[in-house]
């Protein structure tokens, strides 16, 4: 009996799952074993950009290697409907003072947006009693961009 295969999903149903989504994981190699962690991010409908706190381990091993695989999934809550993209790629540190503050607008924008829980804050190095707008009046954290991408998985159940 042959396995069933999950179906592949075209780029236009990929890039709407990460249109809609705002919390992905990206997986950094560059240690023993694989490390994970849980990144907001925003998307221009060409770049992944992620904010990223200037301290822990993640600024570690991406000093190490850049190289990462992001993943964006979205589910029923019983998990009778599924999808995910899994992109591998590369991590670049924006430098361009001018694309950092647009990026950080589209961040305070998309919490606002959204209706995030202030206490989001805290995962990007500020208080849940602050504005979202600090993010582009303070600079706490690092801008990453995904670049490179080698490898798009995309795969749909329902």
């Amino acid at each position: 009996m042959d396995p069933v295969k999950i179906p592949k999903m075209p780029k236009a149903e990929y890039d709407a799952l990460i249109k809609r989504q705002c919390v992905s994981r990206i997986a950094f190699g560059a240690c023993e074993q694989p490390y994970i962690a849980p990144f907001m991010y925003v998307f221009d409908g060409k770049y992944l950009y992620f904010l990223s706190t200037k301290y822990g381990r993640k600024i570690e091993y991406f000093a190490a290697n850049p190289k990462v695989s992001v993943e964006i999934e979205e589910y029923a809550a019983d998990l009778s409907a599924f999808t995910f993209v899994s992109l591998q790629g590369k991590l670049e540190e924006v430098q361009d003072p001018a694309q950092k503050t647009k990026v950080r607008e589209q961040f305070a924008d998309m919490i606002v947006k959204k209706r995030l829980s202030p206490r989001v804050l805290t995962a990007l190095g500020h208080s849940p009693t602050d504005r979202p707008d600090v993010l582009v009046r303070e600079e706490r954290s690092a801008v990453w961009k995904l670049v490179g991408v080698k490898d798009i998985v995309a795969l749909k159940n329902g």
